[in-house]
């Protein structure tokens, strides 16, 4: 039987933790001011380029461009893009929902986040998609404790969705995070088999899921980069880079730990 070998990941010491926490920080601050431009109108390319001036007034640089060769510096995933969304000439609307998926680097050393935010008020089935989603993202972080396995994540995420009657699209994984924007461990949002990848301090990753009111299947786009669902159905998506320590799980890409145990998302 096949081992997993923690050889393939980069444990973090508690000053490196703190230099990821340093380029996590305009993540969240980004995220907090956007339900203030997110209205009905609003220019796709005008919201792309908001995001990157905060950015640069935050004093860090987005680090997608380039990555594997996506074409922009942040992802903007509209309703049934379920990931990597990039450039349209579209306006907001009504009722959309609108993924902003950022990775920023600070001095060497990378934070990534996502947040999915409603344009005006979600009907009933946005609602419990949004509530899904972030629930999910939740049950995953505090699944994610030393002395556990990683498996744990995917369990705690697929529990909440199927609660939800929603899906986790299964493609789309976590992953370390470091000097590299995508470093080992993968971190699966589903139950699967995997190998048992043992959860230990200095372990830092990202907990990803995204969740759909449909099926799973998703289909590339003429682009060349967006992922939409296949039968179209809404797709949500909260991200976090957390760091494990031997005592606690710390979200670093959230000051304030208790908003977590919140029940629906905050400032969408």
């Amino acid at each position: 039987m096949a081992v997993f070998s923690m050889n393939e990941v980069v444990l973090k010491t508690r000053p490196e933790i703190h230099r990821i926490r340093y380029a996590c920080t305009p993540i969240e601050e980004l995220f907090r001011s956007l339900p203030s431009v997110l209205k009905t109108g609003y220019p796709i390319e005008e919201l792309r380029s908001y995001c990157l001036k905060f950015l640069h007034r935050q004093g860090c640089e987005p680090a997608l461009r380039g990555f594997n060769g996506f074409p922009e510096d942040i992802c903007i995933s509209v309703n049934n893009v379920a990931a990597h969304g990039v450039s349209t000439a579209e306006v907001l609307q009504e009722g959309d929902l609108v993924t902003i998926d950022v990775t920023t680097v600070r001095d060497g050393w990378h934070g990534d986040g996502a947040w999915t935010f409603a344009v005006g008020r979600p009907g009933p089935a946005a609602k419990r998609l949004l509530r899904c989603a972030w629930q999910a993202t939740r049950e995953g972080i505090l699944a994610l404790k030393a002395g556990s396995y990683l498996s744990e994540v995917g369990k705690a995420i697929d529990s909440v969705a199927h609660r939800y009657g929603c899906t986790v699209l299964p493609y789309f994984v976590g992953h370390g995070i470091g000097r590299s924007i995508h470093e080992e461990p993968k971190v699966l949002h589903t139950r699967a088999d995997q190998l048992p990848c043992p959860v230990v301090p200095g372990l830092v990753v990202t907990i990803e899921p995204i969740v759909s009111l449909g099926g799973s299947a998703t289909k590339l786009l003429d682009d060349g980069w967006s992922q939409t669902t296949v039968d179209g159905s809404l797709t949500a998506q909260f991200e976090h880079t957390v760091a494990v320590f031997s005592t606690h799980t710390e979200v670093i890409t959230m000051r304030n730990q208790h908003d977590l145990l919140l029940d629906f998302p905050p400032f969408i």
